[in-house]
């Protein structure tokens, strides 16, 4: 690998601003590195024309001589997950309906990112409309896993965790609605953070119903990610719910003692959320890890029946997934180039009345009050960022786990789903390497706005670990 692509994004910030790499000499470096890796995996999309982007970088060398540092990602390479809108680069949404659409504007986070400093390069692939954590679609085709060109990526946020894995960015946007960016971040040996609710603002659609789809960064380590998520966070008045941002000093407030702290593991959920064999084993490895770090690790159980839960999920998944494509399955033609997962989350919300959605949501409140009373006992819970391995590329969804068939396209991520819907941060994490090569990794999980927290306990596994960087995709030796 070229140098400049193997440093943190902490430290190639710093190289940059310190003037010991030019922003040309960043972007040609990530630009070869693409041309080299990007065909085995196609990760990158819509990648814009070399020498437009050179011209960016020249500008932003112009601006360091002047004295102007736009921002903590001055002169960075970065592709955004084409869910978000950018201006002047064709965005999908992974649908053969956009295929041609140029947007004239900048989403918010988008707009944050590019006053950052970055240079945006072009788009990481994603599923249609970002529905099942496997990365293909009719536009882009799919995406490899790095570790093996033959399995899923993940999704929703594949192709910004492959070019992660990959180094051919050095950050990487991500959203979650039940899992996309976790499940990928597992998949890819990388790190995904899922915050709260509001802390990075999304404006579009219903600014007054909280949803559950949220924004977050994925990078190869904490500081990195609290890097992005300082760009990404905060609030704004076009998002009335949106919430003031963590101010993280990433040299010294990610440093925390973990003595004591009481970790509980919640596993498969008492076999509610079946894994495949050899999943729980990787990640109870890993669990001692944090017993070196001074933790008390425990078996921890919620306590309460689940499929309720589940059941409640799958209404709120149709009314919030589903209702914001009912536009486009209400036009025949559309419709016709909708895959049958997106069809089948507008159908399910079809079929439901403000009082099914209403008891959902009470549901949903008695879940967060279960896992709250848990939080009384335990500083932070861990599970499984996925129950599987990566799957074989051919394959839409795991039809079965453990025996146990799969009645939808999304009941394989049943336990991250279950996180999703208590509302709490999540950090997933590498936990290590199956068998057969294959990456897993688990979610830390705090209480609510303790994002800081999260990251406090990340950063202690991860300098005990650092499996980002012992353990890289084979293209690299």
């Amino acid at each position: 690998m070229p140098d400049l692509v193997k440093l943190d994004a902490v430290q190639l910030a710093q190289a940059i601003r310190s003037r010991r790499a030019s922003c040309v000499e960043v972007m040609t470096a990530y630009l070869d590195h693409i041309d080299r890796h990007n065909p085995a995996v196609n990760a990158i999309v819509a990648l814009q024309p070399r020498e437009e982007l050179l011209a960016q970088a020249r500008e932003r060398d112009a601006q360091l001589a002047n004295g102007q540092v736009l921002g903590p990602m001055h002169g960075f390479p970065h592709a955004v997950k084409d869910l978000a809108p950018v201006k002047g680069i064709v965005s999908t949404r992974g649908s053969p309906i956009f295929r041609n659409f140029v947007p004239t504007a900048d989403s918010l986070m988008v707009e944050r990112i590019r006053n950052a400093g970055a240079i945006l390069i072009g788009k990481t692939n994603s599923p249609e409309f970002g529905l099942g954590s496997h990365t293909y679609n009719q536009v882009y085709g799919l995406t490899r896993n790095p570790y093996d060109l033959t399995r899923s990526a993940g999704g929703s946020s594949g192709g910004a965790a492959v070019a992660l894995a990959l180094r051919m960015a050095p950050l990487a946007d991500g959203s979650d609605f039940g899992g996309s960016l976790r499940n990928p971040a597992a998949w890819n040996n990388v790190l995904g953070f899922r915050p709260g609710f509001g802390r990075i603002p999304a404006e579009g659609g219903d600014v007054w119903t909280p949803g559950m789809t949220v924004a977050g960064p994925m990078a190869r380590t904490v500081p990195d990610l609290a890097m992005l998520l300082g760009v990404q966070a905060g609030r704004d008045d076009r998002v009335p719910l949106s919430m003031e941002g963590p101010r993280l000093d990433l040299t010294g407030e990610l440093s925390a003692d973990m003595q004591g702290k009481r970790i509980g593991w919640l596993g498969d959920f008492g076999g509610f959320t079946p894994c495949e064999p050899g999943v729980l084993d990787v990640c109870r490895a890993a669990l001692k890890t944090f017993e070196s770090l001074g933790c008390v690790v425990e078996d921890a159980s919620v306590g309460v029946e689940l499929e309720p839960v589940w059941r409640a999920l799958l209404v709120l998944r149709a009314w919030l997934a589903g209702g914001n494509i009912r536009d486009l399955y209400n036009d025949p033609v559309r419709r016709a180039q909708m895959k049958p997962e997106a069809i089948f989350e507008v159908e399910s919300g079809l079929k439901l009345s403000a009082f099914d959605i209403s008891a959902a949501s009470v549901v949903r409140s008695q879940w967060y009050e279960a896992v709250r009373q848990l939080f009384q006992r335990y500083d932070y819970l861990i599970a499984p960022s996925a129950q599987v391995f990566p799957f074989d590329v051919k394959d839409n969804w795991p039809k079965e786990i453990a025996g146990q068939g799969m009645e939808t396209y999304h009941e394989w991520q049943k336990g991250t789903f279950l996180i999703t819907m208590t509302g709490c941060p999540a950090l997933a994490v590498p936990a290590g390497f199956g068998e057969q090569g294959l990456p897993i990794g688990f979610q830390i999980v705090a209480p609510i706005n303790a994002e800081r927290a999260c990251l406090q306990l990340g950063h202690a596994y991860q300098q005990a670990t650092d499996w980002t960087a012992r353990r890289l995709p084979p293209q690299f030796g």
